[in-house]
């Protein structure tokens, strides 16, 4: 016997009640405040980091072993650096990865819940993954 599907609705026709809770309606990502990026996070780590210091970026580049370049880059947010890159610009400016680490999640976890990333790279980084 055949069965009798039920017709679709549309998400948007569906009253919030009777929708799943992972379907029902979000509120628009421009009212949500944007979480940072990893990377952007680690960059304001890094720099405030070797600020605190008193150290210029060629200092404390060259310690890491890394171009003044790539580190402003680091501290910006541009690169997505490597766990070794990470490693030599922390050992340059004596902190532990673990400390790094901790310190950057501190700053994520200030985030309100529900913050998504936001802006072009995050939406394609989204739709690569669906």
């Amino acid at each position: 016997m055949a069965e009798t599907a039920r017709p679709l609705t549309p998400a948007d026709d569906m009253p919030a009640d009777d929708m799943p809770a992972d379907e029902a309606p979000r509120e628009p990502a421009a009212a949500r405040p944007n979480e940072p990026l990893w990377r952007d996070a680690l960059g304001q780590c890094l720099r405030r980091l070797r600020l605190e210091r008193g150290e210029i970026l060629v200092e404390t580049a060259s310690r890491a072993g890394v171009s003044p370049q790539y580190l402003s880059e680091m501290e910006r947010g541009v690169k997505e650096p490597s766990s070794e890159m990470i490693a030599a610009v922390a050992g340059a400016l004596d902190v532990t990865l673990g400390d790094l680490t901790l310190a950057i999640a501190t700053t994520l976890l200030a985030v309100p819940a529900g913050a998504a990333p936001a802006g072009p790279t995050c939406r394609a980084a989204f739709a690569l993954a669906a």
